[in-house]
């Protein structure tokens, strides 16, 4: 439990700079392997995609929830989350300090832990909360948490389905310009080729960019709810008294069955 004694530090992200990176390369290569890519670059357009849905977002929720914007984009890029397996094989050992030394010796090992959540459900097993009242106080939170992550989602999913119209809004604009210019053929071509731009900016904004890293936070959030869930279950059963092992079967449940003898490795490493 040595590496409880200090915040966990996040952990950088790779899959989520490579698929950007990756992505990005790859329009840019396709755009390069067609004709100039400067063609491909229109800043009146990109300002109309990016600064529409923005403001279309921002418009769509609590100003409040804006403040967590710059928090959900760190998410996609950092990973601050234990395995599951590091989580069961910690309250497996807090289930064995409460039957070895007794609850009280639990408030001495929650000193050193990093996790909010943990510390309280700990605590509250010191307290001698009746069992039911701590499943639903904790629950609440779990709950309240869920809330707060699925706010911040929001912000990035609305980009993700404001961008595409933005886009359509940005072609339509074009589509005018173009149409009240049609007295000189030589404009037709070029005029159709940046009404169009914003349509692909829109599509790319959207399928490349928001729409994956809410995706991303949606597995994060159900991973930490997985999480939260295996506190709550061991906090209950060392309240209830159930032998080290037992408690390491029941948590066990929420791994793959390939995964459940690792447990005992987690444990031996901390």
């Amino acid at each position: 439990m040595d590496g409880d004694a200090k915040p966990r530090k996040g952990l950088t992200d790779y899959g989520t700079i490579i698929g950007l990176c990756a992505g990005g390369a790859l329009i840019a290569w396709s755009m390069c392997s067609s004709t100039d890519i400067g063609a491909f670059f229109h800043l009146p357009s990109l300002a109309m995609v990016v600064g529409g849905s923005l403001c279309a977002a921002i418009i769509s929720v609590p100003l409040r929830n804006i403040r967590e914007f710059a928090r959900v984009i760190r998410t996609c890029f950092m990973d601050d989350s234990k395995s599951t397996e590091q989580v069961i094989a910690e309250m497996v050992e807090f289930a064995d300090v409460a039957r070895r030394d007794g609850v009280l010796a639990l408030e001495e090992r929650s000193r050193s832990l990093s996790d909010p959540f943990l510390v309280s459900a700990l605590h509250m097993v010191v307290d001698g909360v009746d069992a039911e009242q701590m499943q639903g106080i904790l629950e609440a939170e779990l709950n309240a948490l869920e809330n707060r992550h699925a706010d911040g989602r929001s912000i990035l999913e609305n980009i993700g389905r404001f961008a595409p119209a933005f886009g359509m809004i940005g072609t339509f604009l074009g589509m005018v310009v173009m149409l009240r210019d049609m007295t000189n053929p030589a404009r037709i071509g070029p005029s159709m080729a940046v009404a169009l731009l914003t349509a692909l900016y829109g599509a790319a904004i959207a399928n490349l960019v928001a729409l994956p890293l809410a995706d991303k936070l949606t597995r994060r959030t159900r991973h930490e709810i997985v999480l939260k869930t295996i506190v709550i279950r061991g906090a209950l059963a060392i309240i209830r008294g159930d032998n080290p092992r037992v408690v390491e079967q029941k948590l066990s449940t929420f791994l793959r069955a390939n995964e459940r003898g690792r447990t005992g490795d987690h444990r031996r490493a901390a």
